[in-house]
């Protein structure tokens, strides 16, 4: 079993701050094992709001949860949103001493809710796959192959981690989509979210994919939120100010899970993914969610300009400005690119990530960093 530590430190930190704590993300990511382990070791409550004995034991909740002493975990909350003004209700009485774990797959409607009933009483902590941090270091490739969702990157075989993940596509569009109240033919949405695997890494363009599918820009649009609310798409959003460059404004997709990224481009194998056409896009893809799992941090942007000098990762930190540039290849070289985005943006470093072993600089600037040493990447202070 893979102990995941950073997100346990990450959910004690949060219990001991708020009196309600919202475990989030996709299905199957790990949400249950995870609060789980969390209360072993810990007087604590669980219940399934899927199981009928446990919606029983909550006939009444504001009188049921009222008696219970330390942690009380309450899976797939999305169930049962009227839970909300009754935890609200719970953690306002002046001697409550309770802590609230809920989990809960995303969707707007349960965001909005958490967020407006439980304001300044919930923090909310994001779980993701397994990233580079969590597993050894030779089984790097395996984890950009398989992605990151538990059961496909512990599969005994690539065969069965195939498998694993067709199932999972098949019942996020058959079942967990209508379940988060959303009415969307299931073919539909899987010819959108296959089409999209061909436009991971570049700019959203509604219009485009619309005329491709047969959809109006709209519709697109929707589509394109539903995968993002469930965890499934990054929409990574431009950075831009009032530079004399006119500078990109269109937000870029990337699949945030390489696996399903790979289920729907049909590539079971390492010989196959590194056959494609898109085996650069995807690895840029893999290298952009690990550095972000390091880097936990919500002020991220891309940075692009329509003369052509771009920045793959802008993010500011302490007042100050950073860059990376992900770059599959065995030498990456600081472009004119980037020592445009050093200058324009007034960076205080960039970082070239790529799959190599060595770590070097080549500006005072400008370090080229392997993405097996990511967790090395640090910012000033």
């Amino acid at each position: 079993m893979i102990k995941r530590t950073s997100f346990i430190e990450q959910l004690s930190t949060a219990l001991r701050r708020s009196p309600v704590t919202a475990l989030l993300g996709p299905r199957q990511c790990g949400k249950t094992t995870l609060a789980r382990t969390f209360g072993q070791n810990r007087v604590s409550v669980y219940f399934d709001l899927e199981s009928r004995p446990d919606q029983a034991r909550l006939q009444n909740p504001e009188l049921a949860l009222s008696g219970l002493k330390g942690m009380v975990i309450l899976d797939e909350i999305q169930s049962k949103p009227e839970l909300f003004n009754v935890l609200r209700v719970l953690v306002d009485r002046p001697k409550n001493q309770t802590r609230f774990l809920i989990l809960g797959s995303a969707s707007p409607e349960l965001m909005k809710q958490a967020s407006e009933t439980l304001a300044g009483r919930v923090e909310f902590v994001e779980l993701t796959g397994f990233t580079l941090s969590e597993i050894k270091p030779k089984d790097e490739r395996k984890l950009w192959l398989r992605g990151g969702f538990p059961r496909s990157f512990l599969a005994p075989s690539d065969t069965d981690s195939a498998t694993w993940r067709e199932g999972f596509i098949r019942t996020f569009l058959e079942r967990d989509i209508p379940q988060l109240g959303i009415s969307i033919p299931a073919a539909a949405m899987r010819r959108f979210w296959t089409m999209l695997a061909h436009y991971h890494g570049q700019l959203w363009n509604a219009s485009e994919l619309g005329r491709a599918l047969g959809f109006s820009d709209k519709t697109m649009r929707g589509y394109l939120d539903i995968l993002s609310s469930t965890f499934m798409i990054r929409q990574l959003m431009p950075w831009h100010e009032n530079l004399s460059k006119r500078q990109v404004k269109a937000p870029k997709i990337y699949f945030r899970d390489a696996g399903i990224l790979h289920q729907l481009l049909s590539l079971s194998d390492y010989q196959a993914l590194t056959g494609h056409p898109r085996v650069g896009a995807s690895w840029e893809g893999f290298a952009l969610e690990q550095t972000l799992a390091i880097l936990k941090t919500q002020q991220i942007y891309f940075w692009s300009t329509y003369s052509g000098a771009e920045l793959d990762l802008f993010f500011l930190h302490d007042g100050r400005r950073y860059g990376v540039e992900f770059k599959y290849s065995e030498a990456p070289a600081a472009t004119k690119s980037i020592h445009s985005a050093v200058e324009t943006l007034n960076l205080d470093h960039v970082w070239i990530v790529y799959p190599g072993a060595v770590q070097y600089p080549i500006h005072e600037k400008i370090t080229v960093l392997p993405l097996q040493n990511i967790s090395s990447l640090k910012v000033s202070k």
